[in-house]
């Protein structure tokens, strides 16, 4: 009998929860594949950026009205779209490290930047702030429509590039290079 009962209550569950609401009540979003950004403004493409990376459960905050902070694996991302109507669009990807004082401004940093630039394919490597911070830069493009996917992988490349690099610095680098967490900061940048 408790088994005759219970099969009822799973076969009326299943029923209620299959039945569609006929009063209105919010649906699911799915989340999308791709997002159509062409024609927009940087500050329309930026919020739709954000609600299709949110609606894929991406951790990302609006850092600004054209810029998005983005947690991703270990690491956080700045993005920002720069939608060209007559041509390419991107999305740029910032990274920043913070640099110690005594490594401001010296010849070594300098050398560094300008070889990571030389010999290096998947970002910018740019002096900020007086040489007190490091911005790491890369772009996306694509024309109009970008797949999420595609931003996946772009991360995916740049952190593995920049843990190549943290693995070719010397010994005790990891200590005068620090990243900036860009969730916390973003206002600043």
């Amino acid at each position: 009998m408790k088994k005759l009962i219970i099969a009822g209550l799973a076969i009326t569950l299943s029923a209620c929860a299959a039945t569609e609401s006929s009063d209105g009540a919010a649906t699911a979003v799915v989340a999308p594949e791709s997002v159509t950004l062409g024609g927009m403004t940087n500050e329309e493409a930026t919020k739709t950026l954000f609600e299709a990376l949110i609606h894929k459960n991406y951790l990302a905050t609006m850092a600004s009205p054209n810029r998005i902070a983005l947690q991703f694996d270990d690491n956080q991302f700045l993005l920002q779209p720069s939608i060209n109507p007559n041509g390419i669009d991107r999305i740029m990807m910032n990274r920043f490290y913070a640099v110690h004082p005594k490594l401001r401004g010296s010849r070594e940093l300098l050398i560094l930047i300008g070889t990571l630039n030389h010999k290096l394919n998947f970002a910018k490597f740019t002096l900020r702030d007086n040489g007190a911070v490091i911005q790491v830069q890369g772009a996306a493009t694509f024309v109009n429509t970008i797949e999420l996917e595609e931003i996946r992988r772009f991360m995916l490349w740049t952190d593995e590039g920049l843990r190549q690099v943290g693995h070719s610095l010397p010994k005790g680098s990891e200590q005068l290079i620090k990243p900036i967490p860009v969730m916390q900061q973003s206002q600043s940048l």
